[in-house]
């Protein structure tokens, strides 16, 4: 990661809180489903700034909005599984965004980390079974690929514009 400057922090704030904005109030939650669209910020801090900046945002993102505004009681899980997000999209989509780069993204992120991970953390929180509670989130995941690849392609073309302006110091 290059030296952090002030419009990259001032980028990543912003983005800290436009995640928190999508997690906390503009996604479907039950205590075990969640369906929205936090991936957005972690994309573009990931897409701009590469796998450190957006594991930062993703991290701080879930950290402060489960602080700042509880949906349930925090597990430190949650925020690890969202780090590993921001480091998987800056990995793999911080320098090329292929279709196929975009499917393996997206499709590591649903199956891993959230389906696999996350159904883990949410097992050890609640003291529910594994694979029941892994049964019932598979539809969450496979809701949330083609939404998380084409969401990502879009905004791919709509961010390609706008990637000098924002890397520019």
């Amino acid at each position: 990661m290059k030296k952090m400057n002030t419009k990259m922090l001032v980028t990543a704030g912003i983005l800290i809180a436009l995640n928190i904005i999508l997690s906390r109030f503009l996604s479907i939650n039950a205590w075990n489903l969640k369906i929205g669209f936090t991936f957005i910020s972690v994309f573009i801090a990931a897409y701009f700034f590469g796998p450190a900046l957006g594991a930062i945002v993703a991290g701080l993102g879930d950290f402060l909005g489960a602080i700042l505004f509880p949906i349930g009681a925090y597990f430190p899980g949650f925020t690890f599984t969202a780090v590993l997000t921001g480091l998987l999209y800056g990995i793999l989509l911080h320098k090329k965004q292929t279709p196929l780069r975009v499917v393996v993204a997206v499709a590591a992120d649903q199956l891993i980390l959230s389906l696999l991970l996350n159904t883990l953390w949410i097992s050890i929180l609640y003291g529910s079974p594994f694979i029941p509670l892994l049964a019932t989130r598979v539809i969450q995941c496979l809701v949330m690929i083609p939404v998380e690849f084409l969401t990502i392609s879009v905004i791919t073309k709509v961010l390609v514009h706008t990637r000098r302006e924002v890397l520019q110091q």
